[in-house]
């Protein structure tokens, strides 16, 4: 079960649309899931008209359900507005949630033990007599079995009695170790006769963990979250635990073996309705699940992909990258320089030599795992196939009254322009010299430009690295600049981003001549 759109929903600065409700149940749909939780139907007019909304589409396979508590102390079932909300919703599922802690049922809701087992029972009860199934989760439930675990127990058994058919065990203060969870998740599957399952939050950084173990003691109802998102550190995260059940316990954990490439959309999906930058250290779907960055990795890697990956990336939609740095060796340059179509063996002492020049260079404050073409253009020039098509003769960029003007000299070139920005101006006022020599640098973009201050300010001189992004509409690549100006790094990452250009065009221009 998914429970984004609810539990996701209550995450810090998390807030999603109508639309964005509907576009995520439609591709949850799509990726396999049983249950999509929709809201919480009473609480607030978006998830009413969420309900509503939803029953216009038809869902290949997932049940959408409506989340709810157990009725208010001293109100009959039929006279609770939150259930009756429920049922006007038209769904077939509901999910109710009551109290299993003691602490909660003596100190928040403030009634007896037994009157709490019996607004469990009669609101459970009361949607399964309209025809509704029925999930329970029992809230604050490992917290309650350790503290009282007799009534713990007696508010899952009430609960299944009364007609429930999953009893959902909740660490609702996501507290729990592992080994904890499948201790009691075990005791509780020994008990009752229905499905268990399970509802993990992530406070102590344990929610997949205990999720997972939980299973393995038993329970087959899972509840997460997409990337983990929810209320203080989030939910367990359905993006590394369905690929964990599928692939490592052996379980089915979608409808379809092909549904799994869907993941990483789907992950993207939600970072991006949620207003959040994707985690790329995420495991499995993250843009570094998959990256190998140390020079023996690579070499390995290069070899048998097993030796440091523990799947084929392309079986949840991502795929392998490999970065340079001052901890590559010759491998992954070799790896940068095959995919732009320059054959060159790595034992080559020329290659050798880029790479002590890049680590160099690192070491001056350059990063090449974010700017990989400008570690290209380093090994063209050591193998002999770099040749000079840009020369920035000269450069000035005037600030005054608000008005940013660049005048720049390139290959002979003098041009001004005028920009939002300096570099704004820096970067038209070269485009416009160069231009006039390489007409086909109209076709290339900047898609992205990034300053990035250094982490250790030592004094007014510190150094500041500038990434730059391009594509040709085909292609993207990315060029790096570092100095103590940012106006300087900002011409050195432009430069070399239209350099890389230039360099590799005419390189596959002379390669289709050789070869008619």
């Amino acid at each position: 079960m998914d429970t984004t759109l609810r539990d996701g929903a209550q995450g810090a600065n998390i807030s999603f649309t109508l639309n964005d409700k509907v576009r995520l149940t439609l591709l949850l749909d799509e990726l396999g899931v049983d249950y999509v939780e929709g809201g919480w139907p009473g609480s607030n007019p978006k998830d009413e008209e969420y309900f509503r909304e939803i029953r216009k589409y038809s869902l290949r396979h997932a049940k959408v359900a409506a989340f709810s508590s157990t009725r208010r102390r001293d109100t009959k079932p039929s006279n609770d507005p939150s259930l009756n909300a429920v049922l006007r919703t038209g769904v077939d599922t509901v999910v109710l949630f009551g109290k299993s802690w003691v602490l909660h049922v003596t100190e928040i809701l403030r009634v007896s033990k037994e009157d709490n087992l019996e607004m469990i029972y009669d609101s459970v009860n009361y949607m399964k007599s309209h025809g509704l199934e029925v999930i329970f989760d029992a809230e604050h439930f490992y917290q309650g079995f350790k503290e009282d675990p007799d009534y713990a127990l007696s508010v899952v058994k009430t609960a299944e009695d009364a007609g429930a058919r999953v009893v959902v065990l909740a660490d609702t203060n996501g507290a729990m170790m592992p080994n904890e969870v499948y201790e009691i998740t075990r005791r509780v599957v020994n008990t009752v006769k229905v499905k268990v399952g399970l509802h993990m939050h992530n406070d102590s950084g344990c929610a997949v963990a205990n999720t997972i173990m939980g299973v393995l003691a038993g329970a087959r109802h899972v509840q997460g979250t997409i990337n983990g998102i929810g209320e203080r550190t989030g939910n367990a995260d359905l993006i590394q635990v369905i690929p964990n059940l599928l692939i490592k316990v052996g379980l089915r954990a979608l409808n379809g073996p092909g549904s799994l490439r869907r993941l990483r959309e789907v992950s993207k999906l939600v970072y991006e309705l949620a207003g959040l930058q994707p985690n790329p250290y995420q495991p499995y779907v993250g843009d570094y699940a998959f990256t190998h960055k140390a020079g023996v990795h690579v070499d390995a890697v290069l070899k048998n992909p097993r030796a440091y990956e523990h799947i084929d990336p392309e079986v949840v939609g991502n795929s392998r990258r490999f970065i340079l740095s001052e901890l590559s060796g010759s491998s992954n340059l070799v790896v940068y320089l095959e995919e732009n179509g320059i054959k060159v063996d790595k034992r080559d002492e020329r290659v050798k030599k880029a790479l002590m020049r890049i680590k160099e260079l690192e070491n001056r404050g350059y990063s090449f795992d974010l700017a990989p073409a400008s570690a290209v253009l380093i090994a063209l020039r050591e193998l002999n196939l770099y040749r000079d098509m840009i020369r920035v003769e000269y450069w000035r960029v005037i600030d005054e009254s608000g008005m940013n003007l660049a005048v720049v000299k390139v290959n002979g070139q003098l041009e001004v322009a005028e920009g939002v920005g300096p570099v704004h101006a820096v970067d038209l006022a070269l485009r416009r010299a160069l231009q006039k020599v390489y007409p086909e640098l109209s076709g290339v973009t900047l898609t992205d430009y990034r300053v990035v201050l250094p982490s250790e300010v030592k004094n007014t001189e510190s150094l500041v690295r500038v990434t730059a992004e391009f594509t040709d509409g085909v292609r993207r690549w990315r060029t790096i600049g570092v100095s103590t100006s940012v106006i300087k790094a900002s011409i050195e990452a432009l430069v070399s981003g239209l350099d890389y250009y230039l360099q590799l065009s005419r390189l596959r221009a002379i390669e289709r001549t050789q070869s008619s």
